[in-house]
């Protein structure tokens, strides 16, 4: 009889596991990050996260996907790699910037004072999506610059509205080149996406 409930057991636990699993959203980046219409069939989720960025804040998707491959890869506990000196002594990591969106602490927390997304989480697509999506209206309103002005969207992402404003990007030329890379990107995610958007 003892033996009866153990295996009773176990398969409600097995069961219970089976079910809870399917409802978990996978957090491994797409297999092809190159292909924006492959990324969507693989992540239906995240569609639905870029229509909604899309609608709140008139965030292009293409752009914001571009960000988020150059910033992380799409992976999704994205950290600054760790320093070392002599090749042993750790000495930490240059910024706090994490997640899919590789936002500061400091941003993040304007953020979610601003928007009131009290429970977002940089690791979470949705939220690194609206975050991304609230950073580009607010350069708009900020420094002028149009959402889908990837270029300069991107250098206002990277240094901040205050230094954009100075101009701080102007001697980076390594810099430069991203934002141009950022934006080809976008390009190239953009003529994908009108073969599968909505």
């Amino acid at each position: 009889m003892i033996n009866f409930y153990k295996f009773l057991s176990f398969v409600i636990v097995f069961v219970i596991s089976a079910c809870a699993s399917r409802n978990v959203v996978s957090t491994n980046p797409p297999s092809n990050s190159n292909e924006m219409c492959s990324i969507l069939t693989e992540k239906p989720e995240w569609r639905k996260s870029l229509i909604q960025a899309k609608d709140k804040w008139q965030a292009p998707p293409q752009i914001v996907m571009a960000i988020i491959y150059q910033e992380s890869k799409f992976i999704h506990n994205a950290r600054p790699a760790k320093r070392w000196a002599l090749g042993f002594v750790p000495l930490g990591r240059p910024s706090d910037a994490y997640g899919y969106p590789q936002a500061k602490d400091d941003v993040w927390r304007d953020y979610i004072r601003d928007t009131g997304n009290s429970g977002a989480k940089r690791d979470v697509f949705h939220d690194a999506v609206d975050f991304i999506g609230w950073y580009m209206a607010k350069t708009y309103k900020v420094n002028a610059v149009g959402r889908w002005d990837t270029y300069n969207q991107y250098l206002n992402y990277h240094e901040g509205w205050g230094g954009f404003s100075r101009g701080t990007f102007e001697n980076k030329e390594w810099l430069k080149n991203i934002a141009n890379k950022v934006a080809s990107r976008a390009e190239l995610y953009g003529s994908q996406y009108l073969l599968c958007r909505e």
